[in-house]
C-alpha cells in the first residue's frame, strides 16, 4: 500500500507538469511554423472564445482529475472512508474523456488536412498520469476489499 500511496502522491506532482507542458504542435499550414498547444493555454484561449467549453475542458482536464488523486490519498491514508471509491472512480472516468477531446481534435484537423498538429511530450505525459491514477484508484480498491 506505500507504493500506491507514493505513486498517488506523485501524480499530484506531475498533473501540474502535464499541463503546463506542451500537448500539440498546431499550424494552419505546413508553411507557416507551429504553436505549441498546452492544457493552460489551450484553457486560456478558450475562456475568450468559448466560456461553457472552457468551464467543461477545466472541468475535465484539472478539476476531475485532481479531486480524484487528492481524494483517493485521502482514503490512503485513512482520512476518508473506502465508500468514497465509487465517486473517485466515476472522476477518473471524466478525466479521461479529455484525452479522447484531444485525440478528437487532432484526428479531425489531420482529416481535414489544412493544419498540421503534431503530438508532444505532455500528451503523453497527460495520459499516464489518467491511466496510473485509474490503476492506482483498482488496485487501492481491491486492497482494501481484501483488507
Amino acid at each position: 500500500m506505500r507504493a500506491l500511496r507514493l505513486a498517488n502522491l506523485a501524480l499530484l506532482v506531475l498533473f501540474p507538469i502535464a499541463w503546463a507542458a506542451p500537448l500539440l504542435r498546431a499550424g494552419l499550414l505546413p508553411l507557416f511554423g507551429l504553436s505549441e498547444i498546452s492544457v493552460l493555454s489551450g484553457l486560456a484561449s478558450l475562456w475568450q472564445t468559448d466560456i461553457f467549453l472552457a468551464l467543461l475542458v477545466t472541468l475535465l482536464a484539472l478539476v476531475a482529475p485532481y479531486a480524484k488523486t487528492v481524494g483517493l490519498a485521502l482514503v490512503q491514508y485513512g482520512l476518508a472512508s473506502p465508500r468514497l471509491l465509487p465517486a473517485i472512480h466515476v472522476m477518473g472516468k471524466l478525466a479521461m474523456a479529455d484525452v479522447f477531446l484531444i485525440a478528437i481534435y487532432v484526428v479531425l484537423v489531420k482529416g481535414i488536412g489544412m493544419g498540421r498538429v503534431e503530438t508532444a511530450w505532455g500528451l503523453y505525459l497527460f495520459t499516464f498520469c489518467v491511466l496510473a491514477s485509474l490503476a492506482l484508484s483498482s488496485l487501492t480498491a481491491r486492497i482494501l476489499k481484501r483488507g
